[in-house]
This record gives structure tokens, C-alpha cells and sequence, in this order.
């Protein structure tokens, strides 16, 4: 595999979802342990595939690799560090506080930030603490998608400075005594981070330009976070040697015209380049294929019978939602599936039937102003963004309950609200007053990666408590979000995903998550299938044979409740790229031999 050298015990891939961290962390680990080292794999991501790539269950503790021997992996479980966590923080004041004063406790610490608060706890725990990794030559770790991941890289410093400024009080986490305990531990955590001797990050970026403009703006986060030791990998290149197909053709110019106009300090970095590998690298021998690489001109020639029963087009979907002229359309789950890009064409089409539509985006990491270029009549673009909401927040929580009270009380809920938390409940309360909009049209909202989004609608109730505790009184939007969430006629949940076995997965697991919050989703979007291009280039033909299975998987899961969008020569860039994802009719297709 063509990475560059790593010498450090320590070393992180992040990057834009869906450009292959958890298959390059794994590859690398059995590379490693292949030359007779001892290497653990720990993922940070709450959506982590890392069982399904590396073929064997991985448990909450090192967990020995099948037939890998010295390579070891573990999951951190946000939900069972948070419930731990918990539990260490209450633990202390039982038998000595009233058993009222205890529930209140554990109440405070059942949102999503005590959540991530945890699982960043046992992340700084592996890194900060040699003792908890002794034994081991290398720690990989596999991160969440981008924007979670520099939220998890900031909250050391976050944490420290809130620590700092509030002793003794109390956050939305309860008291502050117990993050005080954890002070030295997250500044060792930053040291570590910094430190080119010890750590090393590896940007993992797609021959895209978004991908490579998300790399970009973390290259320039974590530099201005004192992380320094930056490596990138451009995972996926494809070049066309026969440049007789289009999509081929289409496909190798849109990757070459990317990395030309890749920015200057990305371009700057140690890099390496990865070739697009037709089949999935799933279990050890698909990362094995990763190690040994390989370039599309040493893909066997695939012939595939004519296929006649493929999901129709986006179109179905467009036509069932139009029959209504209001409600909320959420397009989710993995990040990298192309939810924008569907959330985007679904809300272009819409209003070109005559319909009112906000399109809008709870997902940092965004680009709906490069999907959808131009304005349309009826089609209102917005973000959530969250620094935006946080101070609209805070200015609100000061003037509502601040102005009555005495200087050291109003100074001691400033102090609260400088908590990290704090943003976590500023963007929830504004993805409800975006949910309420749908009660007077149409609302599309592009959400987050998976298991942002989850620990988000999971949030619903701990926003609650928070919201009475800190202001006082509970928005109406709040109070009718999850009724308005759990109603099928109000609101519609597009589940999208590719046709490869991790996104599937993932979107079965997603769909699970949903269905016991009591939100039922409104169908399945497959998206960017090569089979439904009908490419007759040999290494594309044979990922399209790679997708029949998954296709057919979805089909028999959702009872056909589904549809196919190809992959498509020209980017569904702008309005005339979106009416593309649309207008694709169904009709049989087959992948010849080149």
C-alpha cells in the first residue's frame, strides 16, 4: 500500500465521510502487524463499521483480530461511556445527598454532550495514559467523520478553559468537581496530540473537490490547533486506460480535474495516492487487495445479464411527496452517501412544482451553496449554524432569566453557558423551530452523519430538563418536535446510502436506531450505482457486479420501497446536474465485456 512511513506510536485518520478512514486505519494495522508489531485499532466513530471491516466482532476492549496475529481493535461505545461515566460522577454522593438530589444528578448527565463528553473521556484515556495501551507498538485511530472529529480534538482545550473559569460550580455535565479530576489527563491529551515525535494525522481525501476542500479546512483547524504532523492520502484514483466509455472516461477527468485545483497548503503535505479497487475491502482478504493494490487494467473483463427489475428513478419518490403541500423530508445516513446532493434535488423538485420549500442542513461539514447554484423561485436555502445559534442562545438565556438576577448569580450562569454543552442544545433548539417550518411547506433538511444525527433526535428529552433548567420554559417547537418526527404524514425519512456492503449495513443499523425512537422511515434512496449506468468499462463493470447483491439486499429489506439513482457522467451540480438525479427513468441495464 502506498502510505507514507510512519514512525510515531500514535496516528489518527480523519477526513470527509465515506472516503475510506476505516478501511486504510485497518489496512494499515495489518500492514504493521504483518512486519511482527503489536498494533491496536480504536474507533471514536458512535456509527464504527470497524467488525465489518475487519471480519471479526469487535467488543469495548482490545479485541484479538482472526488470523491477524498482533493486531487488536476496540470500539468506543458512546452510550456505555456515557452510562459509566455517569456513574463515576454520581457514585461518590450516594448515601450522602437525598435520593431526590441524586435523580437530579442523573438526569443532568443523560444528554448527548455528557455522551460525547464520555466517549472523548476514554478516547484521552488511550492517548493520554501509556499505561492503558502498555504492550502495544502503535495505536491507529479511526475517527468519526470531520466534523465530529475536530469537535472531539477541540474539546481538550474547551474543557480545560471551562474547568478554569467555573471551579466548584456546576455545567450541564453537574459538578464541575468531577472534570476537574480530569484536568491533567486533557492537557496531556493535548500535548500528545501536538507532538510530531508521537503522533501523526493522516488526511484521507477522495480524488473529489469536495472531499479535497473538507481536507483543506481540516488541515487548517487542527494546524491552527497546534497539529502539525500532517500526512494525505487520496484514496480511489481512477484512470481510464481504454477511454472508450463514458462513464469511465467521465469518471477519470472529474478525478484529474480535482487534484489540479487541489489547494496549495493540502498540496503542500507528505501525499500518497491509492487506485480505485472495483470490490469492497471488507475482511481480511479485501484488505489485503488494499496492501497489494492494483489499476483497472488488471480488472478481468464482467459480463452481466440484462437486468430488468432495478428501483425506479428518485422520480417515484418526488411524485408520492408532491401529492401533499407541506411536511418535513430528512435525507440520512452515512456520511458520504451523497445526502446532500439527493436532499438538494429532492427540495429542486419539489419547488419547481409549485411548492414553498426551505432547504436546510444540520451538518457542519455542508456544501448545499455548490450543490444547488442559482435561485429558484419558491426554494429558500438555509444553514443551522451553530455558532450563530449559540450566541442567539446565550443572549436569550441572559436576557430571559439574567436580568433579575444578582451580578455573582448572572456571572455564574454566564459561566454555564460557556460550557460546550451549550451549543449541543443551541443547534437542537434550532433543528426544531427548522422541523416546525414544515407545518406551512415543504422543509428538506440534509442531516448530519449517522451517529451525530441519532445522539441528536436522541437528545430530545435531556434538551428538555436543560432547557427548564437554564431558561425556564420549553419552546412550543420543542415540545411538538418528536410527535411531529413520529408522524409518517408529517414527516418523511429518506434513508441514503451506496451500494457496497458498509453503507447498507450502516443503513440497516440507522433504520434499526430510528424505528425504536418510533420514527419510521419513508424509503431507501441507493445512490450513484454504477450497475444503473451502464458502463461497459471492465474495472467499473465488475464494481458494478459487486453491486447487484446489494441492491437486491436493499429491495428484499425495504419491500421495494426504494429507489436507484445512477452514477452519472456529469456532477448533479447546480440546477441542471440536480433535475439529473430526478429525471433518471427506469429501464433495464446491463454491463457488457469491454
Amino acid at each position: 500500500m502506498n502510505l507514507p512511513t510512519i514512525d510515531t506510536r500514535y496516528l489518527f485518520f480523519t477526513g470527509k465521510g465515506g472516503v475510506g478512514k476505516t478501511s486504510l486505519s485497518c489496512a494499515t494495522g495489518l500492514s504493521l502487524s504483518q512486519r511482527g508489531k503489536k498494533v491496536l485499532i480504536v474507533s471514536t466513530d458512535p456509527a464504527s463499521n470497524l467488525s465489518e471491516v475487519l471480519g471479526t466482532p469487535v467488543g469495548h476492549t482490545p479485541t484479538p483480530i482472526a488470523e491477524a496475529p498482533g493486531l487488536f481493535a476496540l470500539d468506543l461505545d458512546p452510550r456505555a461511556a456515557a452510562a459509566a461515566y455517569r456513574e463515576r460522577m454520581v457514585a461518590p454522593y450516594r448515601g450522602i445527598l437525598p435520593e431526590a438530589a441524586i435523580q437530579s444528578m442523573e438526569e443532568q448527565f443523560s444528554g448527548a454532550c455528557t455522551v460525547e463528553i464520555a466517549a472523548f473521556d476514554e478516547f484521552a484515556r488511550l492517548l493520554a495514559d501509556s499505561a492503558a495501551t502498555a504492550g502495544f507498538d502503535h495505536i491507529i485511530f479511526d475517527t468519526a467523520p470531520t466534523g465530529h472529529t475536530l469537535r472531539l480534538l477541540t474539546l481538550p482545550s474547551a474543557w480545560d478553559e471551562f474547568i478554569a473559569s467555573a471551579p466548584g460550580g456546576a455545567s450541564c455535565l453537574g459538578p464541575l468537581a468531577g472534570l476537574q479530576q480530569q484536568r491533567e489527563r486533557y492537557a496531556a491529551t493535548v500535548a500528545r496530540l501536538g507532538n510530531p515525535a508521537e503522533t501523526t494525522l493522516v488526511l484521507v481525501s477522495r480524488p473529489e473537490r469536495a472531499a479535497l476542500r473538507e481536507a483543506e479546512r481540516t488541515r487548517v483547524e487542527l494546524t491552527e490547533l497546534g497539529i502539525r504532523n500532517l500526512r494525505l492520502v487520496i484514496n480511489g484514483l481512477f484512470a481510464d486506460e481504454t477511454g472508450d466509455d463514458a462513464i469511465a472516461h467521465a469518471m477519470a477527468e472529474r478525478h484529474a480535474a480535482a487534484l489540479a485545483t487541489i489547494p496549495p497548503g493540502l498540496a503542500a503535505l507528505p501525499q500518497s495516492t491509492l487506485p480505485f479497487l472495483p470490490r469492497g475491502t471488507t475482511g481480511l482478504a479485501g484488505l489485503q487487495q488494499l496492501l497489494d493494490g492494483t489499476s483497472p487494467n488488471t480488472c478481468r473483463p464482467v459480463t452481466l445479464p440484462e437486468v430488468t427489475d432495478l428501483p425506479p428513478g428518485l422520480s417515484a419518490f418526488i411524485d408520492e411527496l408532491a401529492r401533499q403541500d407541506h411536511g418535513v423530508v430528512l435525507t440520512m445516513g452515512k456520511g458520504g452517501v451523497g445526502k446532500t446532493s439527493v436532499a438538494a434535488a429532492i427540495a429542486l423538485a419539489l419547488a419547481e412544482r409549485g411548492k414553498k420549500v426551505t432547504l436546510s442542513t444540520t451538518d457542519p461539514a455542508a456544501h448545499l451553496a455548490d450543490a444547488l447554484a442559482g435561485e429558484t423561485a419558491g426554494l429558500t436555502v438555509t444553514r443551522i449554524d451553530p455558532a450563530a445559534e449559540l450566541a442567539r442562545y446565550t443572549a436569550e438565556v441572559l436576557e430571559q432569566k439574567g436580568k433579575d438576577l444578582t451580578p455573582e448569580a448572572r456571572a455564574m450562569l454566564e459561566e454555564d453557558l460557556h460550557s460546550p454543552c451549550t451549543e449541543e442544545i443551541a443547534v437542537f433548539r434550532a433543528f426544531a423551530h427548522t422541523v416546525a417550518g414544515g407545518t406551512s411547506g415543504f422543509v428538506v433538511l440534509d442531516t448530519a452523519p449517522t451517529g451525530h444525527t441519532i445522539l441528536l433526535l436522541d437528545a430530545t428529552e435531556a434538551y428538555h430538563r436543560e432547557v427548564l433548567r437554564t431558561q425556564g420554559d420549553l419552546p412550543e417547537a420543542v415540545r411538538e418536535l418528536l410527535p411531529r418526527l413520529r408522524d409518517p404524514d408529517f414527516t418523511h425519512v429518506c434513508i441514503v446510502t451506496l451500494p457496497e456492503s458498509t453503507p447498507v449495513s450502516e443503513a440497516e443499523a440507522l433504520e434499526a436506531d430510528l424505528e425504536r425512537a418510533g420514527i419510521h422511515p419513508f424509503g431507501w434512496v441507493i445512490n450513484q450505482s454504477l450497475l444503473a449506468s451502464s458502463t461497459r468499462h471492465p474495472c467499473l463493470a465488475e464494481r458494478a457486479a459487486y453491486e447487484l447483491p446489494f441492491i437486491r439486499r436493499v429491495q428484499q429489506h425495504t419491500r421495494g420501497r426504494c429507489v436507484l439513482i445512477p452514477w452519472l457522467a456529469r456532477e448533479p451540480v447546480g440546477r441542471d446536474g440536480l433535475r439529473r438525479l430526478v429525471e433518471t427513468e427506469e429501464k433495464s441495464h446491463c454491463c457488457a465485456t469491454a
